[in-house]
């Protein structure tokens, strides 16, 4: 005789219904994070919605759903078996797009899972994690020579709108490609036709081998836009718990808030600042305290986080803003000022700061980079002094040659991140004050060319710098060497 196994659950009942908020009641034993089944006569099986609790009191509970709320009615049964929230991961999901709760979005069929990850998993131990002292290359002069990023490390990228965050962020993608880093973009809050194009650049660029996207744009239900940072860290934690070395990308933060205000207004919670709830903090803390390295016995990878976060007329002290900074391990300011000046990647080194700082740089990155933030500062004051006095002193006429070579070297288009090689030789020749001698016009020629000059013509010897720890004295004479006689071939009579 075969017996049926019990199926234990609660059921409940939908008492009212408003933009992706569900008001239950009939769920005393429910918890929050508990997920629920909505079981509507006008959902077949197959489209069945589930949601999340995300508060209660004595006599209801309150619910997020997550996909299309219009199947659902007043009346409904609701039930719940007491499951936390988990989300497929696995080797598998790497060169796919996938929604906030793990499905495909892309078109290629379902996505063979290895594990479930709770999406709220809490965050690593202080006894599992050890001191980030590993770099992670962006790629991008500026940040690597003067912001320096770790492989662990919380980087908030924050400025007004369309003036360079998602390009920074894209361009650390591209540049991890053969580094054996997992690269996962979140995507939350935004158009998709906005998504569409970031997804053309990293598939143009080669970026899918080694990266996943997590999307949630703008169309998608509330429940989903709340939990999508949270999916990919989940996605992210199962690669870092395996060994290797992960960067979540979070694109943004702040239309993040937007949607967890809204729904905080719907659950009638007391508004505070600005109409955000009273635990907008801890909304972003628990998210960001999940990025760290861990030690070898507890998997030994790392997950390094990249929140974006935007900004209103560069107001670096809003409610979010201030927030992150202040639970990130530094901030990459991006001034509107400097993007309309032509200087991009438009950091702006006075906000700006890595608290991980010289520790993760090598010796030589190290070497060369010191004194190049308070020469670029002490540019900036000299050229604003200059719009006041005509006349200038040959000593401050050298520093502001120096500072416009500086300038030039450290703008960079985008889309295209440079090798550790690369910077070192770029860098190399403006600490032996040689690129001073040459125009402004020469020095561009010099930061676009040189490399693939010397590459094609010292190929052995350049392979050697991308893994330099130090520079040698025979290496230095060797570039020394070089470099002479290419500004020499594109003609400058002052350089011997």
């Amino acid at each position: 005789m075969k017996i049926n196994t019990l199926d234990i659950k609660e059921i409940g009942r939908v008492e009212e219904l408003r933009q992706g908020i569900v008001k239950i009641s009939g769920l005393p034993n429910c918890a929050f994070g508990d997920i629920i089944n909505f079981e509507s006569p006008c959902l077949d099986s197959a489209r069945r919605q589930i949601g999340m609790i995300v508060e209660f009191n004595q006599k209801h509970a309150f619910g997020i759903i997550f996909g299309d709320e219009r199947g659902i009615i007043v009346g409904d049964s609701v039930s719940s078996r007491g499951q936390l929230l988990n989300t497929h991961v696995g080797e598998n999901f790497i060169g796919r797009v996938v929604d906030a709760l793990g499905n495909p979005i892309d078109g290629k069929g379902r996505v063979e899972k290895s594990d479930e990850y709770p999406v709220f998993r809490q965050a690593a131990g202080v006894m599992e994690r050890e001191p980030i002292g590993e770099a992670l290359y962006t790629g991008i002069k500026i940040i690597d020579m003067l912001i320096p990023l770790g492989k662990g490390q919380r980087e908030l990228i924050v400025g007004d709108r369309q003036i360079g965050k998602t390009a920074i962020a894209l361009d650390t993608i591209i540049n991890q490609k053969g580094k054996d880093v997992i690269c996962i973009y979140c995507w939350m809050g935004g158009s998709v036709s906005a998504f569409n194009k970031v997804m053309q650049v990293l598939n143009s660029n080669g970026c899918m081998d080694y990266s996943l996207a997590v999307c949630a744009s703008a169309g998608s239900s509330s429940g989903e836009q709340y939990i999508c940072p949270y999916t990919a860290a989940a996605l992210g934690e199962y690669f870092m718990y395996q060994g290797k070395d992960v960067l979540v990308v979070f694109d943004d933060l702040t239309k993040h808030s937007w949607i967890y205000r809204q729904m905080s207004l719907l659950l009638e919670r007391a508004p505070g600042r600005e109409a955000y709830p009273g635990d907008i903090f801890f909304l972003h803390s628990q998210l960001m305290e999940r990025a760290g390295r861990l030690k070898k016995e507890f998997g030994g990878g790392s997950m390094t986080f990249l929140p974006l976060a935007e900004t209103l007329q560069g107001d670096i002290t809003g409610y979010i803003c201030s927030n992150i900074v202040s639970m990130t391990d530094g901030q990459i300011y991006l001034n509107a000022g400097l993007f309309q000046e032509g200087f991009k990647p438009a950091i702006d080194l006075e906000l700006s700061v890595s608290r991980i700082g010289s520790r993760v740089q090598t010796p030589v990155i190290k070497k060369l980079s010191q004194g190049l933030r308070y020469e670029y500062i002490h540019y900036r004051s000299l050229l604003r002094l200059t719009r006041l006095r005509t006349k200038l002193s040959p000593e401050a006429a050298q520093q502001l040659q120096r500072g416009r070579t500086l300038c030039e070297l450290f703008t960079q288009e985008n889309g295209f991140p440079i090798s550790q090689a690369e910077e070192i030789v770029i860098f190399y020749a403006f600490s032996r004050k040689i690129l001073e001698m040459v125009n402004i016009s020469q020095v561009k020629a010099f930061k676009n060319n040189f490399f693939a000059y010397l590459k094609k013509n010292y190929e052995d010897f350049v392979k050697g710098l991308d893994d330099c720890i130090e520079l040698p004295e025979d290496d230095m004479r060797m570039l020394d060497k070089v470099i002479r006689e290419y500004l020499r071939s594109i003609s400058s009579p002052r350089v011997r």
